[in-house]
């Protein structure tokens, strides 16, 4: 695979590129083959074309100490001692099967990496706003008690 082939992030020797600042060492990734389900017709049975690819969180160098805490927080419920994978087993060949689960786990990592959304601060309406709603209210509550029959 190369880094030109447009085909999203890719794991040349260097490592998989999470976004401009993050690199996850190849060395660190790890790769198992299996047979995949569903269509290929008779390569399906000889075929190992389903992809998991497996990243030790806990123990990576690729992250600082606050993306590794953040990271760890937000894949909480993925991991397994420490380590995340991501499958990919929806194409017939494991090369594509393989450019699937590398652009998986950079979009997982980015996203579990991401600093929070800055937070929402507090606004109250305008004095104007407030009159507008409480004068619909009130002409709301004029129809409402127009329908009503008289009381006599």
């Amino acid at each position: 695979m190369s880094a030109s082939d447009g085909h999203g992030p890719t794991v040349p020797r260097s490592g998989l590129v999470v976004n401009r600042r993050v690199t996850i060492p190849e060395h660190e990734l790890s790769w198992r083959f299996s047979r995949a389900s569903g269509p290929g017709g008779q390569g399906v049975n000889t075929t190992d074309s389903r992809v998991e690819l497996s990243w030790d969180l806990e123990a990576s160098s690729a992250l600082s100490e606050t993306q590794r805490e953040r990271a760890l927080g937000n894949l909480r419920g993925r991991l397994v001692d420490g380590v995340v994978t991501v499958v990919a087993s929806e194409r017939r060949s494991q090369l594509r099967n393989r450019e699937a689960a590398t652009e998986r786990l950079a979009e997982l990592v980015a996203e579990a990496i991401a600093p929070p959304p800055p937070a929402r601060r507090p606004s109250r309406p305008s004095k104007a706003a407030q009159g507008r709603r409480m004068d619909a209210k009130r002409r709301r509550g004029e129809t409402k008690r127009l329908r009503r029959p008289p009381t006599d």
